[in-house]
């Protein structure tokens, strides 16, 4: 049989390949052995199926590619850089470099052209199913007879350490259960980790494996077959109701001394072996980082291409607009990550006449009201819908025949949902959140770090806050969970003290764009504060505000809590005010937005004159020694908690108004 493909394409994919190794080389550093191996599938993928414009790489409606092997990374930049992206050579020569576009692993924020950052295996396989959600969300919203909007496919190379990570199969089985047919995945099947053989831990039948989740699957033999590559994508293509994986055998490091080892993984091929990897492939072995002319011709076309489905798309849109008017205008204000007008009119407000609201009713009230103000809200929880009050509903949910829907049933997949998530907001015209218990918010970790590293602005609403989780015991209640959170950058941790500022948490969280907000939410009822007496629940918004002042305005000590302590933290004020004390109550919900504040704001709320403070918060106390400074303490939980009802538990752990006066008086001693 004849195949399709010329010299010149062949030429073009060892171009790849020479111009990833010599990025190794030239940083010392790095991964030779994928992209050696898998140029050809990423090339086929590139060249015969991917839709995308280098001049707009954030264009709605092109492909996405990921590559969750992240670790492969030049052949991404290679690629980039090949098809036009603004990524100039000198990027590729500067791999691994302080201050270039061509970091160690995919980034997003970073690099132009890479949808999502990858590098943690498995992360990048979660990630391609939130973006097939997405597609498959907007597609069934927007898309109207003779106006298509939304029809790109999600396209990825994964690894056989990726599917070893137990995030990938959690995303894999939701993906097969909603049975996304615009999933495509191109399987690096080499055998080969960074330990040795794959056959030393994975000996499973992968490609069943994935049958048993719903998915459809082939097999490509030889992964230089160029021609056998693209038929199993369209293939794949061709399967509308169920995501495809593709097996594509390959020889990590294929061409180099080392191919078909381990020892390509992860380190440079060294000069010698730079040089006969070239010879093997054809190539001038003194040349570096070598493009030829009628590569640069050929792939550069890819412009004109990307030009042409982009101008026809916003063409579709134009005309879109003319008969759909609002839709339109709701779509442009969706991809512009902003929210509708006048979407706070119809958010709950708590009178304190009305009794006790865990933190976690009124989030649950919120999100109602949210859903029916902003039509791209989409989310929901992992298996805890009624716990952690996210929209809980059996006949209007996202589903493989409902696509428009916007609540999401993720199963007991925390680590997946993460993933998932970031998918969803990388992809853009939606606003994600997901809920989970906050003891639970260890498992989705590594997908939270990575949503603050991109800039990601999803929303997690973790319930159950503290010891306050009461008889289900230590394993589920959250003790250094806070802390942990509070640890990340870039990503704002709010736990708000009553129903109202609740409210004004959700607000503060979707208002943000530049990275995700937790929100810290209590399971047992908190009290309404009476607004008439107290600071309004605004303050929330500059993170830390005087919630109740001295009562004759100069304080002796200054108590500052979060959540359900703050409530606490009331009643030690009224009891050292009988005992001739004056403090000030601040409320504390968000360590990281009042740290941005003026510094003229923070002194008015914590005055450095002040030196007697103390801290009240059921969970470790790391990190309070920052606003308590040198001379003020800390009244926390330092060890795992128990099953008991939390009334026993917050007086236990000495969450007490009695004890909490006495640490207030000897901070007060101290301090003079």
């Amino acid at each position: 049989m004849t195949s399709r493909y010329s010299d010149l394409d062949w030429l073009v994919i060892n171009t790849i390949r020479t111009l990833a190794i010599d990025g190794v080389q030239a940083a010392n550093s790095g991964h030779p052995g994928l992209p050696l191996g898998a140029a050809p599938m990423a090339y086929v993928l590139w060249t015969r199926f991917l839709r995308f414009d280098p001049a707009d790489p954030h264009w709605p409606n092109r492909d996405r590619f990921v590559l969750s092997a992240g670790h492969g990374s030049m052949l991404l930049y290679s690629l980039l850089h090949l098809t036009g992206y603004d990524l100039p050579l000198d990027e590729l020569r500067r791999f691994r470099q302080w201050g270039s576009r061509t970091p160690g692993h995919p980034e997003s924020q970073l690099t132009p052209g890479v949808e999502v950052s990858t590098g943690p295996l498995g992360q990048g396989f979660g990630n391609g199913v939130g973006m097939a959600m997405t597609e498959a969300f907007l597609a069934a919203t927007y898309n109207r007879p003779g106006h298509t909007l939304f029809d790109h496919y999600t396209y990825a190379i994964v690894s056989d350490g990726d599917l070893m990570e137990g995030v990938a199969a959690e995303a894999a089985s939701l993906a097969g259960h909603l049975k996304l047919g615009k999933l495509i995945y191109l399987y690096d099947d080499n055998h080969i980790s960074l330990d040795g053989p794959t056959d030393l831990t994975f000996s499973e039948e992968v490609l069943l494996r994935f049958a048993a989740y719903g998915w459809h699957t082939a097999r490509v033999a030889d992964g230089n077959n160029l021609d056998a590559i693209e038929a199993a994508i369209r293939e794949s293509q061709a399967v509308t109701e169920r995501p495809s994986l593709i097996a594509v055998r390959t020889i990590i490091g294929y061409g180099s001394p080392k191919a078909g080892t381990s020892k390509v993984h992860g380190s440079p091929l060294g000069a010698d072996g730079v040089r006969a990897t070239k010879q093997a492939l054809g190539w001038d072995p003194d040349a570096h980082f070598f493009v030829p002319d009628e590569v640069h011709s050929y792939m550069q076309a890819a412009r004109e291409r990307g030009a042409m489905l982009r101008t026809d798309w916003h063409a579709r849109l134009t005309a879109y607009a003319a008969s759909y008017p609002a839709e339109a205008r709701q779509l442009r204000r969706s991809l512009e990550g902003g929210l509708p007008d006048g979407w706070r009119a119809a958010l709950p407000a708590f009178d304190a006449s009305g009794g006790e609201v865990a933190t976690r009713e009124a989030s649950g009230k919120t999100i109602v009201a949210l859903h029916g103000t902003i039509p791209w809200l989409i989310g929901g929880s992992a298996d805890l819908s009624e716990s952690t009050r996210t929209p809980y509903t059996m006949t209007h949910s996202f589903q493989a025949d409902a696509y428009h829907e916007r609540v999401i049933w993720f199963g007991v997949r925390e680590h997946g949902m993460g993933a998932v998530l970031n998918g969803m907001a990388a992809h853009g015209g939606v606003k994600p959140y997901g809920g989970t218990f906050l003891t639970f918010s260890d498992y989705m970790r590594g997908a939270i770090r990575l949503a603050a590293l991109s800039h990601h602005p999803v929303v997690y609403v973790f319930t159950h806050d503290s010891i306050g989780l009461g008889e289900d015991g230590p394993t589920h209640q959250p003790v250094e969970q806070i802390a942990a959170l509070r640890a990340i950058p870039n990503l704002w941790v709010i736990r708000p003290a009553d129903a109202n500022e609740t409210v004004v948490a959700w607000q503060v969280a979707l208002e943000r764009s530049a990275g995700p907000t937790a929100l810290i939410l209590s399971r047992q009822k908190l009290p309404v504060f009476d607004r008439a007496t107290m600071a309004d629940a605004g303050g929330v918004q500059y993170g830390a505000y005087v919630l109740r002042e001295a009562a004759n305005g100069t304080p002796r000590i200054i108590l500052m809590a979060s959540g359900s302590e703050v409530a606490l933290a009331l009643q030690v004020q009224a009891t050292l005010a009988e005992r001739g004390v004056p403090a000030r109550v601040v409320s504390f919900p968000c360590w990281e937005a009042f740290a941005q504040q003026p510094e003229a704001y923070r002194d008015t709320v914590l005055p450095p004159a002040v030196r007697a403070r103390l801290s009240i918060e059921a969970g470790v106390a790391q990190g309070w020694e920052r606003w308590v400074g040198n001379h003020g303490a800390c009244v926390s939980v330092e060890t795992f908690g128990a099953s008991a009802p939390y009334q026993v538990l917050f007086q236990q752990y000495g969450f007490t108004v009695e004890h909490v006066v006495d640490q207030a008086l000897a901070v007060i001693g101290r301090t003079g």
